[in-house]
């Protein structure tokens, strides 16, 4: 399995310029040939470009240091030196690239495609040729190329979800995923069976189809970095809407109002902004509910605060007809604003 990487620091070089040169025509029957030192060639920049086919940093992970080919020096008979060669770094679409140093968000990679350069390559030296003057017929001199632009870089990948799956760890969250779509998260009865994100595509109605996100499972106290902390919850920041996962069987503990508030909580001290996304609730595992009151409990709270509320079962499947429908509607309500 491909391990998932989601944030690297890396550092960036691009190519210095070519120097120019310094020459001088050289042809029988021209006994003073005037300067024909040709210029030196750019330097490579080092671009970055968004690939809709990669969701990990881990090829960046393991080559930290980035230079761009330099600038060929400048030849004589005017010939300019060849620029050097752009490195372009493939990486996934939803990839922020920050200034390490000053923290400042220099793109956001959000379309397959997209490109952005982060260091520009020096630009080359001037040959002689250029310095002749009426005063200075035959210049020995030439200018030397400019360093290329180099920086310290933090890149951070945001997974490019419509919906968000929260939830305390063993909420049923790997299984609904499974069951809505082909991804295959490990799934087992014990906390914390999933340790990195997993996307999945969901296809309703004709055509039209929607990804859906599992985030592993928070826990009372992540803010203070319990369980996995906050470390993955910056996959769910560009969502459209927020499904979180209830576990209202009898084997569970504490309750169901209890766990969605302190799931909520700490979103709140995530972020603010994550709190006032749309939220719906799905009450899981109702084949083994038991005698419902915990479901009835859920069920009154989400009528009383005005959350979409969904009992269903992931491994019999009910209730997932109509869970797909509704976040079908919500997502296209979400792209059409």
């Amino acid at each position: 399995m491909m391990k998932f990487i989601d944030q690297v620091k890396i550092h960036v070089k691009a190519g210095d310029g070519g120097k120019g040169c310094v020459s001088f025509r050289r042809e029988k029957f021209v006994p003073k040939g005037g300067p024909n030192g040709g210029d030196g060639g750019r330097g490579g920049h080092i671009i970055f470009e968004s690939k809709r086919d990669m969701n990990t940093l881990l090829d960046i992970q393991y080559h930290q240091q980035y230079k761009a080919e330099k600038g060929r020096n400048g030849m004589g008979k005017n010939m300019h030196g060849r620029n050097g060669r752009d490195m372009i770094i493939p990486v996934p679409a939803g990839t922020v690239i920050r200034d390490l140093d000053s923290g400042e968000i220099l793109c956001d990679l959000t379309l397959h495609g997209q490109k952005f350069t982060a260091v520009s390559g020096g630009r080359g030296g001037q040959g002689n040729s250029h310095f002749k003057s009426a005063t200075r017929q035959a210049p020995r001199f030439a200018q030397p190329g400019e360093p290329g632009e180099e920086r310290n870089l933090f890149i951070e990948l945001k997974l490019l979800a419509d919906i968000g799956l929260v939830g305390l760890p063993n909420a049923g969250k790997s299984t609904l995923i499974s069951a809505l779509s082909s991804a295959k998260p490990k799934v087992a009865n014990y906390p914390f069976t999933t340790l990195s994100p997993v996307l999945g595509v969901v296809t309703y109605g004709k055509f039209k189809s929607f990804v859906i996100a599992d985030i592993p499972g928070l826990i009372e106290g992540a803010h203070r970095g319990t369980g996995l902390g906050f470390q993955f919850l910056r996959h769910i920041e560009r969502t459209s809407i927020l499904l979180h996962l209830v576990d209202i069987s009898e084997m569970s503990e504490g309750d169901p109002v209890a766990n969605l508030e302190k799931i909520n909580k700490e979103l709140n001290l995530y972020s603010p902004e994550l709190i006032k996304k749309p939220q719906a609730v799905a009450g899981t595992k109702l084949d083994i509910s038991g005698d419902r009151e915990k479901l009835d409990t859920l069920a009154q709270y989400c009528k009383d605060k005005h959350y979409d509320f969904f009992p269903l079962c992931s491994v019999t499947g009910e209730g997932l007809k109509e869970l797909i429908i509704y976040l079908g509607e919500k997502v296209e309500e979400h792209k059409n604003r």
